[in-house]
C-alpha cells in the first residue's frame, strides 16, 4: 500500500481547485457590477435552478462525517446505517410538499424569522443565538476538524495547514454569496459523485480479486456471501449495534424526527430553496431526494468492502487506532490509499469537494442568521443593503477562524464525527421540530408552549441519556433494557428523540389549550389544501422514490 499522493494526484486535485475557484470567481464578477442585495447574497433570490438547488443541498449535506463516519459505520454495522440516507429521500418529498409552500407563502428568509412571525421575538432571538452556537461550535468545527484529519491521513500534509487551507478555500466560495455557493456546488457534487463511485468500483474490484474473481459485480456477490450480516436494514435486538439503530425505529420512530428537523427546519439546508419559486424549489428537493438514494453506494458500500477485505487479512495494522483496537473510521482513508495514482487524486478531490461545500454552506447560514436576525434587529435596524452584505462577509471569516481555534478542544475524533453531531443536535432537535410542526399546522400553538418545549427538549434529553434509571422506562413492556460497559441502562438514541418529541408536543398542546387567546390566534398560519397541490412531474418523481425505497427495504429487510 502506497500512502500519500503522487505528482499526478496533485495535478488532478489542482485541476479540481482551479475549476471550482475559477467558476466561483466568474459568477462573483458577473454580480459585482450590480447593486448589492442582501436577499441575493444570502438566498440567491430567483437565480438558482432546480438542479443547482438539489445539488447544493447534497453538497452541503455530504462531508467528512459522511465519507469517513458513515463508511466507518458501514465497516462496523453494515447497510443499516443507510437508513439515514434513504429515509432522507422520503423526507425531502414531505418537506417539498408540506413545508416549502408555508415558507415561501410567508416570505421566510431565515428560521428565526418564521419563529418571530408565528410566536414572538423572544422565541426567535433565543433560537437564533442557539443556532449560531450550534452551527459554529458543533457543525462548522466538526466538519473542519474531521475534514483536515481525513486529508492529513491520506496526503500526509500537516494537519494545521489542512485546516487553514480548507477554511481559505471555503471562504473564497462563501464570500460570493449563495449564488456562487449554489452553482459551484453543482461542480462539487460532480466531483463528489464521480470520485466516490470510482472509490466504490475499485473497492469492489479489490474484493473480487481477493477471492479469485474479476470485476465489481463479482466483488458485490462476494460481499453478499461473506458479509451477509452486513446487509440487513432492520437490526434485531441481539445485534450489538441495536442501540444505534433500534429496529423499526428507523421506519416509524425517531429517524423521522432526525430527518424532518434536519431537512425541513434547518437554515443550513432550506436556505437553498427559500429564494426560489415553489415549483423550482420542489423540483430541487426532489432532485436532492434522488441523489440521496445514491449516497450509500458512495459512502457505505466502501465501508462494507473494507470490512470484507479486513476479515480476509488485509490492512490489519492500518485499521488500528491509537489504543490498539480496530477503528472503523480508518476504513475510507485506507481504501483511498489502495487506489492507483490519478484515481487517488480524483477521490481526494471528491472528499475535499464534500468538505469545502459543507463548510461554505454552513458559513453562509451562520452569516445569514447573524446578519438578518441579530445585527439588523439589535445593532442597526436601518442598515443599508451594502452594509448587510459586508457584515455577512465579515461574519463568514470570523466564524471560520473561530472554528479553527476551538475544534481541537472538542474531542470530536474520540467520539467520531457522525456520532458527535447526532448526539449534540439530538438534545434540541425534538423540541425544535415540535415547535415548527405545531406552528405550521395547529393554530393554538403559542409562544409559552414553544419556549417550554425548546428548553424542555434539552432537559428531557439529558435525563433520558444520563439518568435513564430515573425514568423507569426500562421496566415497561415497550422498552428492552440495554446496559453499557459500566452496567448503566441505555435508552437508544432514536428512541430518546421519539420520547422527547412526544413529551414536547403534549406540553405545547397543554399550554395552547389553557390559553383562551389561541382560539382566535392572529399569528396562526392560514393553510388551505391548494397550497399542497403538486405538478404531475413532481408527483411521478415522488412515487418513483417511494417505490425504490419499498424495493430496497423489502430486499434488505
Amino acid at each position: 500500500m502506497q500512502k500519500g499522493l503522487q505528482s499526478i494526484d496533485y495535478l488532478v486535485f489542482f485541476f479540481y481547485f482551479i475549476v471550482v475557484a475559477g467558476y466561483g470567481y466568474w459568477i462573483y464578477q458577473q454580480k459585482k457590477s450590480k447593486q448589492a442585495s442582501s436577499t441575493d447574497f444570502f438566498l440567491a433570490e430567483g437565480s438558482l435552478t432546480w438542479w443547482a438547488i438539489g445539488a447544493s443541498m447534497i453538497a452541503s449535506n455530504i462531508s467528512a462525517e459522511q465519507f469517513i463516519g458513515m463508511a466507518g459505520n458501514g465497516f462496523k454495522m453494515g447497510l443499516a446505517i443507510s437508513a439515514y440516507e434513504w429515509m432522507a429521500a422520503a423526507t425531502l418529498v414531505i418537506v417539498a410538499v408540506f413545508f416549502m409552500p408555508i415558507y415561501l407563502k410567508n416570505k421566510i428568509f431565515t428560521m428565526p424569522q418564521f419563529l418571530k412571525q408565528r410566536y414572538n421575538s423572544t422565541v426567535s432571538t433565543i433560537m437564533a443565538v442557539f443556532w449560531l452556537i450550534l452551527y459554529v461550535v458543533v457543525n462548522l468545527t466538526s466538519i473542519l476538524y474531521l475534514g483536515a484529519l481525513a486529508i492529513t491521513t491520506i496526503s500526509g500534509i500537516d494537519f494545521t495547514l489542512c485546516m487553514w487551507g480548507l477554511a481559505f478555500f471555503a471562504v473564497i466560495i462563501t464570500l460570493g454569496g449563495m449564488k456562487v455557493i449554489g452553482f459551484t456546488d453543482v461542480i462539487q457534487v460532480f466531483f463528489l459523485i464521480l470520485g466516490g463511485l470510482c472509490t466504490t468500483y475499485l473497492a469492489l474490484t479489490l474484493v473480487s480479486e481477493q477471492f479469485g474473481e474479476v470485476g465489481a459485480i463479482e466483488g458485490m456477490k462476494q460481499m453478499f456471501t461473506r458479509a451477509d450480516d452486513h446487509f440487513h436494514m432492520i437490526l434485531k435486538k441481539d445485534n450489538p449495534n441495536y442501540t444505534s439503530l433500534p429496529g423499526l425505529a428507523v421506519l416509524i420512530g425517531g429517524m423521522w424526527i432526525v430527518n424532518l428537523n434536519y431537512w425541513g427546519c434547518n437554515q443550513y439546508i432550506t436556505q437553498r430553496a427559500l429564494g426560489a419559486s415553489l415549483p423550482v424549489a420542489r423540483e430541487g428537493l426532489l432532485f436532492a431526494g434522488f441523489l440521496k438514494l445514491l449516497m450509500p453506494i458512495i459512502v457505505v458500500i466502501p465501508g462494507i468492502a473494507a470490512y470484507v477485505l479486513y476479515q480476509n487479512g488485509m490492512f490489519q495494522q492500518e485499521m488500528l487506532g491509537g489504543d490498539g483496537t480496530v477503528n472503523p473510521d480508518h476504513a475510507y482513508p485506507v481504501l483511498l490509499n489502495l487506489l492507483p495514482v490519478g484515481l487517488k487524486g480524483l477521490s481526494f478531490a471528491a472528499l475535499t469537494a464534500a468538505i469545502v461545500a459543507s463548510l461554505a454552506g454552513k458559513a453562509n447560514s451562520i452569516s445569514t442568521i447573524f446578519t438578518l436576525d441579530i445585527y439588523q434587529k439589535f445593532f442597526k435596524k436601518d442598515a443599508t443593503e451594502q452594509e448587510l452584505v459586508t457584515t455577512g462577509r465579515i461574519v463568514i471569516v470570523v466564524a471560520m477562524v473561530l472554528a479553527i481555534f476551538i475544534s481541537p478542544f472538542l474531542g470530536i475524533d474520540k467520539k467520531g464525527g457522525f456520532d458527535f453531531i447526532q448526539e449534540m443536535t439530538g438534545y434540541v432537535s425534538p423540541g425544535i421540530f415540535a415547535v415548527f410542526l405545531l406552528g405550521f399546522f395547529w393554530k393554538r400553538a403559542n409562544s409559552a408552549g414553544a419556549m417550554v418545549a425548546t428548553i424542555g427538549s434539552v432537559v428531557i434529553s439529558l435525563v433520558l441519556k444520563e439518568f435513564p434509571d430515573w425514568t423507569g422506562l426500562y421496566e415497561t413492556p415497550i422498552y428492552t433494557s440495554f446496559l453499557d460497559s459500566e452496567g448503566k441502562h441505555i435508552i437508544p438514541f432514536l428512541d430518546r428523540m421519539a420520547i422527547t418529541f412526544v413529551i414536547c408536543v403534549i406540553v405545547m398542546g397543554i399550554f395552547g389549550l389553557l390559553d383562551p387567546s389561541t382560539k382566535e390566534n392572529p399569528k396562526a398560519l392560514v393553510i388551505d389544501a391548494s397550497m399542497f397541490k403538486t405538478t404531475k412531474s413532481f408527483t411521478i418523481g415522488a412515487i418513483a422514490i417511494l417505490i425504490i425505497l419499498i424495493v430496497l427495504y423489502t430486499t434488505f429487510w
